[in-house]
């Protein structure tokens, strides 16, 4: 970098890459987080793709975009707008026209600006000449032309060659940002070690970017971001799918168990099948079911032989799953459920984030069939929840649904890596051989019953979804104990509410106004809550984590507020069931099914709403 380069050093910055589905933009966003996590920013990610596995090229339709909110403080989402745009084509600047915030850097590819690319992407002129973009720093970089004159000498293909431009854009944006390349290098070094020459060709446009930014006058001036004050540990980047699966690594190690995963892949829950498929090493089977039905009912096969089984899914995958749910429900065998939930109903948003298949998890079953339910709430705490999931299912021997969803399981953001055996233990509920075993013979204290796997000498026994007698397990169709069975089994879940921590109060205890989240919302509640209350308003959060059942202190909470919003990516399935369970207590709501996160500027206006009124 030129020494008289003035750098400017920044608290926090948003950036986001955009461009048609074929331009890399999931892999250039992908390579400056990881160049940020190594440097020690806090950060936050959104990845944005189209549905379409090839939607026309140039389209707004096509466009897909990867945001990052990088700080030295502390970064709870990936930002409401960005300060940096970089866009390759019109289509990516006019769909996120609305994504950048006024007098912030737009960096475009001049080169995809020709007539008939802004007729693909609906305008008429250029809107970098008619004032669309009045009072935003435009640099407009021609980055398909000086990747061509880049590689010219190459001996790629002229595809391939197309292909490298995310490196040149990439190079421009880590200059502007102090950013060093190595971890870049190294990444195509392994990912293309069978192709020196492709290796070679990216290393060299990145540069070339780089270097350009170096070079022209209207980029004045470079900017850093420090490190950030992170508490003590080693952390690496990772995204909600992988630390997931890692949860579930970590519990069957735990628990001395066999990890089994059976699954149909479906966006956006697939990233966890190809994790775990990963570490057959450790012992892991993976089953890549013909469907849905076969995913849950392989896993509830491996249930019974033993293993910590698993099943994963989106909301039309949990629809399907119902049947098999039941059954693991009515047979009370230890099983987790995974939804990483999507715009729904149908085939819906596939690509975008909601809440809405809280009710199904709960209610989506025939019957009296009730389920421990849980929900993740950051990318990096999924994997905690999916170790919580596991104990509480191993312990209990009763189904566990885990909720998260799109947001969290493409999100990334920096893991404090933790170590096994400072993890809660895990004790399978397993009966003993030598014992008389009765299948429904019941802990007094908790109503779970013992697992005997098969082959155990004197255990023999039979499983099936018919209703059961209590204590024996036989084949019942008497009334009286179809009833008994059914309290029973809803009073197991509810007692489990005795094992669970107290639900935790950012903020004063009492107050004016209670926010109440839960899941994947908790990034954008914290900081619009955290930003009022640093402005002196009465303000505090609850997230919940553990839906079914609540913790006890629960109802205790809400008594100690004057106001209580609750807000979800629905249309108001959270707060229905708290008004089912908090009879007397007023609940508002604040909702929104767009498929993205909420902004913390619109949920700030919409507490000092609240609190004004």
């Amino acid at each position: 970098m030129d020494k008289t380069t003035k750098v400017v050093d920044l608290e926090k910055v948003v950036i986001k890459f955009a461009g048609d589905s074929g331009d890399g933009m999931q892999l250039t966003g992908s390579q400056f987080t990881d160049t940020s996590a190594l440097l020690g920013n806090d950060l936050a990610t959104f990845p944005d793709f189209p549905a379409e596995i090839r939607a026309p090229q140039g389209t707004v339709a096509g466009v897909s975009g990867f945001q990052i909110h990088i700080g030295r403080i502390d970064i709870n989402t990936p930002g409401d707008i960005a300060d940096v745009l970089v866009a390759m084509n019109p289509a990516a600047l006019k769909a996120n026209k609305k994504s950048i915030k006024k007098g912030g850097t737009i960096i475009v590819n001049i080169d995809s600006f020709t007539k008939r690319d802004l007729e693909k992407a609906g305008y008429e002129n250029s809107p970098l000449e008619d004032n669309s973009f009045e009072g935003y720093n435009i640099i407009e970089a021609p980055i398909t032309k000086l990747t061509r004159e880049t590689l010219k000498d190459s001996g790629l293909d002229g595809k391939s060659v197309g292909r490298s431009k995310n490196m040149f854009a990439l190079g421009i944006v880590y200059w502007m940002f102090n950013r060093p390349m190595e971890q870049t290098e190294q990444f195509l070094k392994k990912k293309f070690e069978k192709k020196p020459e492709v290796v070679e060709a990216n290393i060299k446009v990145m540069h070339a970017g780089y270097n350009f930014a170096d070079t022209i006058e209207a980029l004045p001036s470079s900017y850093t971001v420090l490190s950030a004050n992170l508490r003590k540990g080693t952390y690496r980047n990772v995204m909600g799918n992988q630390a997931t699966a890692w949860g579930f690594l970590a519990a069957a190690e735990r628990a001395n168990k066999e990890l089994f995963l059976g699954s149909y892949p479906i966006t956006p829950a697939s990233d966890i099948l190809h994790e775990l498929a990963k570490h057959k090493n450790l012992g892991v089977k993976t089953f890549q079911a013909e469907d849905e039905i076969a995913g849950i009912c392989s896993a509830i096969g491996a249930s019974f032989t033993g293993s910590l089984a698993i099943t994963t899914t989106s909301g039309p995958g949990l629809a399907l799953k119902g049947e098999a749910l039941g059954l693991a429900i009515m047979t009370e065998l230890p099983l987790v459920v995974v939804d990483v939930q999507r715009g729904g109903p149908s085939t819906g948003l596939p690509t975008k984030t909601e809440q809405s298949d809280l009710f199904q998890a709960l209610y989506g079953r025939n019957g009296e069939s009730p389920a421990v339910i849980l929900a993740s709430s950051t990318p990096a705490n999924c994997f905690d929840w999916s170790y919580m999931a596991s104990k509480i299912t191993l312990e209990h021997n009763t189904p566990v649904v885990l909720l998260s969803d799109g947001y969290l399981g493409n999100g990334a953001e920096p893991w404090n890596i933790k170590s096994t055996k400072d993890m809660p233990s895990i004790t399978p509920n397993i009966a003993t051989e030598g014992e008389e075993y009765l299948p429904y013979k019941r802990d007094d204290r908790t109503l779970a019953r013992e697992l005997a796997l098969p082959g155990t000498k004197g255990m023999e026994h039979r499983l099936g979804g018919l209703e059961k007698e209590d204590i024996t397990g036989n084949v019942s169709y008497d009334g009286d104990n179809h009833e008994k069975m059914c309290r029973i089994r809803e009073e197991k879940i509810n007692r489990i509410a005795n094992i669970l921590p107290k639900q935790e109060v950012f903020g004063k205890e009492k107050g004016d106004l209670l926010v109440v989240g839960w899941g994947g919302t908790h990034g954008s509640l914290y900081s619009a809550v955290e930003k009022l209350q640093k402005e002196g308003l009465n303000i505090s959060l609850s997230q919940f984590n553990y839906i079914n059942p609540l913790p006890k202190n629960t109802a205790e909470i809400f008594n100690n507020f004057k106001k209580i919003v609750v807000c979800e990516l629905n249309n108001g399935q959270f707060v229905n069931y708290l008004r089912m369970k908090n009879q007397g207590v007023i609940f508002n709501q604040y909702n929104k099914l767009q498929g993205l996160p909420f902004t913390t500027s619109e949920l700030e206006d919409y507490f000092k709403t609240l609190l004004k009124n």
